[in-house]
């Protein structure tokens, strides 16, 4: 088996405001908030994992840690001696770096943008706690197979450095998207990279000031899209983009603003890698920006 990232397993999210965030993350989100190790942080669960989610009081508001997956101990050496090797300043962690993020081993490293990455086995899983979500939902996540969902990032790199420094982690794709977006001469070119049954992990667009553009959840139910709509607008969260379909993974999904004031997304219906290239001017349907409300947002899709 060729050793490769398997899944977008957690991340870590500076916050200013860990009160809004914990409203956020249980009464719009739906994720279960759990204590973290001190009154500055919180983990955020929605399935067996210990948490997908560390929140962590920082005036950032943005992401600080990108976990990455692989498979085994075997992988887990293999990803070091290949990272290593392709010239890549590789830190391994401290069995207490591991056990704080409580999985069996990471190490430590950054992307061509300059983002932090740990690359990891061995979460801690708890089947002995089930997930309750933090307000009602007709269904749950879809993470099985998938990892936690997915992530764009707003590159600082070229799209070819970022797809030569991923392709060693075994993910794979390219641009997909050539789409006009308000205020832009030119179409703007989106990258999207999958490891699994996914259809992308990672996503990569413009310059912006955030590393990160938006978070998405994918759950079971598309009555949790509607509803998660439902309470977005009686909330007053701004909605960045109406709810629409994409043209490349088919989700049926929606954008809003978090308390760090990056988006967040969540759908359903979402389909597998084509296993082919293809790139697209537009998505199905729908998906109308929000023009008032995408101050900030370079690239909003």
């Amino acid at each position: 088996m060729a050793t490769e990232i398997t899944e977008l397993g957690y991340i870590t999210i500076g916050v200013s405001d860990l009160a809004a965030w914990e409203s956020f993350a249980s009464q719009v989100l739906a994720l279960d908030v759990r204590p973290g190790e001190n009154a500055s942080t919180r983990y955020l669960r929605m399935d067996y994992w210990h948490h997908r989610i560390k929140l962590v009081e920082d005036p950032s508001d943005d992401v600080m840690a990108i976990g990455l997956r692989v498979a085994g101990v075997l992988e887990f050496r293999e990803m070091a001696a290949r990272l290593e090797s392709a010239g890549c300043d590789v830190r391994l962690g401290t069995d207490a770096e591991a056990t704080e993020r409580h999985v069996l081993e990471v190490m430590f490293l950054e992307d061509p943008n300059g983002f932090p990455l740990e690359i990891f086995h061995g979460p801690l899983v708890q089947y002995d706690q089930p997930f309750h979500p933090g307000r009602g939902m007709h269904g749950g996540f879809k993470t099985a197979g998938g990892g936690f969902g997915h992530m764009m990032l707003n590159r600082r790199a070229s799209f070819e450095d970022l797809h030569a420094f991923y392709t060693i982690l075994g993910l794979r794709g390219g641009v997909e998207y050539k789409i006009a977006l308000p205020g832009q001469p030119e179409p703007v070119e989106l990258m999207f990279l999958h490891c699994n049954s996914r259809q992308h992990t990672l996503a990569f667009g413009g310059p912006a000031e955030k590393r990160v553009n938006h978070l998405m959840f994918e759950v079971e139910r598309l009555e949790d899209v509607g509803l998660t709509h439902d309470i977005v607008r009686l909330a007053q969260l701004p909605v960045i983009i109406e709810p629409g379909s994409h043209a490349n993974d088919h989700n049926f999904s929606f954008y809003f603003k978090n308390p760090s004031g990056f988006m967040n997304e969540i759908g359903w219906g979402g389909r597998a890698p084509t296993g082919q290239s293809e790139y697209f001017q537009r998505d199905a349907y729908g998906h109308a920006p929000v023009l008032e409300n995408m101050k900030d947002f370079m690239v909003p899709a």
